[in-house]
């Protein structure tokens, strides 16, 4: 099997933009397809990997028209417009969830999990605890929205931290890099002294965010795709607030691990009435979050990116 190098083509969205920015965005689809075409033909791959987006549709365009396999990579649930589009050229697409396929024709998607970083697979809870300090002892909310975060969260968090902490939780907040200014203001009330010092509080966290999940026993966040993937991996229960100002994909995802009985939807809006009582009646029960743990971690596929890269190995191999 041949590896290329890297290379980048042209592209650019067509739906929600205007007139003019479609034109262009078409023009540059255009050299893009032309420019994927030249680089499949000097290099001859044995497949080709699509993970979604704009970019991806040069190429996914230029397989199609040399017959080289290629396989979608569908993280979400619910694909968006350029799988839905690309699906029709694509060969494969490995799939998250069982929900997913029925977006593509009979026989053409596989459920093969979310991928997963090495790091998230060996992070254990006795680690975590220890890496960030914690009370073994407390129960622990982890929350977080995004590497940017979601103020939204952050502030409706901010509003309840004295309840929390006058219950014991202990909290591991993962701000984002936009409130880390604010949450910093918060922490210094004086107000939440000593208290104050069962928040751990990081603007990002990269490789830890591992240790983070392990070490948690609920969750609130947004619910992106890694939703899917992360917290069932880890069979954490979970408090999920779909992001409101874009298309409907985190809250399809959301609705899945709520119908399988391992997550809560607290709509965005909903936050200063129901985020507290929804936390205190999850951890306060421990029947419920056993539960919801299990049924999260059910849904776990830890081998997700060894097996997308199995069906993509398998698709070049049949093409030879």
């Amino acid at each position: 099997m041949k590896f290329a190098q890297y290379i980048e083509v042209q592209s650019g969205p067509i739906n929600g933009v205007g007139i003019l920015r479609a034109g262009v965005s078409l023009v540059k689809l255009g050299i893009g397809t032309a420019q994927a075409l030249a680089f499949m033909l000097r290099h001859r791959p044995d497949a080709l990997l699509l993970t979604g987006g704009w970019v991806c549709v040069p190429g996914g365009i230029a397989a199609w028209l040399l017959r080289v396999p290629s396989m979608i990579s569908l993280p979400d649930i619910e694909p968006a417009l350029t799988i839905k589009a690309l699906r029709h050229l694509a060969t494969r697409v490995a799939v998250t969830a069982p929900d997913s396929l029925r977006y593509f024709r009979a026989g053409q998607a596989v459920v093969t999990g979310y991928p997963l970083r090495q790091a998230l697979l060996t992070a254990t809870r006795a680690a975590g605890i220890a890496h960030f300090g914690l009370d073994p002892a407390r129960r622990t909310l982890l929350v977080f929205g995004g590497s940017r975060g979601a103020r939204s969260i952050n502030r409706a968090v901010a509003a309840i931290l004295p309840e929390l902490l006058a219950d014991g939780v202990q909290v591991l907040w993962v701000t984002g890099t936009l409130d880390w200014d604010e949450v910093v203001g918060v922490l210094k009330q004086p107000g939440l002294t000593p208290e104050g010092e069962r928040v751990k509080a990081f603007a990002y966290l990269h490789e830890d965010m591992a240790l983070a999940l392990a070490s948690a026993d609920l969750v609130v966040s947004r619910s992106g795709a890694s939703v899917l993937g992360e917290l069932t991996l880890f069979g954490l229960p979970s408090i999920l607030v779909p992001y409101p100002y874009a298309w409907r994909y985190q809250k399809v995802n959301a609705d899945y691990l709520v119908r399988q009985g391992a997550a809560v939807m607290v709509e965005d809006g909903r936050m200063s009435e129901t985020l507290l009582p929804t936390i205190r009646q999850i951890m306060r029960d421990d029947v419920r979050r056993g539960a919801m743990a299990r049924a999260s971690a059910a849904l776990a596929q830890p081998q997700g990116a060894a097996n997308a890269a199995r069906e993509l190995i398998r698709l070049a191999n049949k093409e030879r």
